[in-house]
């Protein structure tokens, strides 16, 4: 039986003619959002990418479409929008094909990693450059921050999902307020760091390799945020593992196209706040994908995460009283 999914493909590919053409869609695996995706195959013609929205759009309205824009006056390599219809809340676009880095590191010999890695951070940095040339209100990401609000109500949705709903704990009220006290001082810190133009989830399954350079995706929840977000998300990565030396030679390469006379060390001690913000953050997803949305696939990623947290946790006098609480109730920060 046809779905209403395939129902709105089905009409898209009539509309622009591709059916006429022979055109058939593959769904491919979707991503922990709402929106679904299929690959169009025309026989003679470069494939394409079908992003299918929950409802029907304004395209000029469009997040994606509005910070794709932005990047494209970097520029910055993101898939070319081939098309739309806003009645079928569909937008088509550039295929990348199927390579993640995510993929690539899994298949690939260390050597390549190493240059993809670096061609990574490096677009970090022009995110970072180009983004404070660019600034203006035309553009989404300007207007929203990862501000105390933000911060917070993320490591909430650790609380709430990854521990009570996953994990089922349920922490009395001292430890809960304990671990409240700690979540604010990392939050006040992180907010009150100058902000630079952020990508938002810069991980290797939101870098595609595509003719031999990363192409970024995925980006259309772009904030302003501590220029040490993105580098945090790419190198304490949830889905991939990178030993400590190639992190350590990555963020000196990071510096080191940033400029300046930047202190090392206290971009460490920044870049190690930051990581254990976003850890949990990405728990809390795993576990809202997992318990909430019956989602198993991230279950996964959840031991290298924890590893990274118990890690970080480590790394700072300062995080104790978290460790405390949480080795608690998780073996595997004891």
């Amino acid at each position: 039986m046809i779905t209403p999914l395939e129902h709105r493909v089905a009409a898209y590919l009539e509309s622009s003619g591709r059916a006429a053409r022979g055109a058939r869609a593959v769904p491919l695996t979707g991503d922990a959002s709402d929106r679904r995706y299929f690959r169009v195959l025309t026989p003679g013609e470069p494939s394409l990418v079908l992003a299918l929205y929950t409802k029907a759009f304004a395209f000029d309205a469009l997040p994606f479409v509005n910070v794709a824009r932005l990047l494209a006056r970097m520029p910055v390599p993101i898939p070319e929008v081939l098309g739309h219809d806003e009645r079928l809340g569909i937008v088509a676009l550039q295929d990348l094909g199927d390579v993640t880095l995510q993929a690539h590191v899994g298949a690939a010999p260390v050597t390549d990693h190493a240059a993809l890695y670096r061609q990574a951070v490096g677009l970090v940095t022009t995110l970072q450059h180009r983004g404070a040339e660019l600034a203006s209100d035309a553009f989404l990401p300007y207007g929203v921050a990862f501000d105390v609000e933000k911060l917070t109500w993320e490591l909430e949705f650790f609380l709430k999902h990854f521990l009570a709903s996953y994990r089922g704990v349920a922490l009395g009220p001292a430890p809960l307020e304990a671990l409240r006290r700690e979540f604010l001082w990392i939050v006040e810190a992180l907010a009150a760091e100058p902000r630079v133009l952020c990508h938002r989830d810069y991980h290797s399954r939101n870098l595609m390799l595509h003719d031999g350079r990363l192409y970024l995706i995925d980006f259309q929840d772009a904030r302003m945020g501590p220029d040490t977000y993105d580098l945090v998300s790419l190198l304490r990565d949830s889905y991939v593992d990178l030993d400590e030396a190639a992190v350590e030679e990555l963020v000196a390469y990071f510096l080191a196209l940033k400029g300046g006379a930047a202190d090392a060390g206290a971009f460490t001690a920044r870049f190690t706040v930051m990581a254990l913000q976003r850890n949990l953050k990405a728990l809390g997803t795993f576990g809202y994908q997992t318990a909430v949305r019956g989602n198993p696939v991230y279950i996964q990623y959840i031991p290298r995460t924890l590893r990274y947290v118990r890690d970080n946790l480590a790394r700072d006098a300062r995080f104790a009283r978290i460790r405390e609480v949480l080795a608690a109730e998780l073996e595997e920060l004891r």
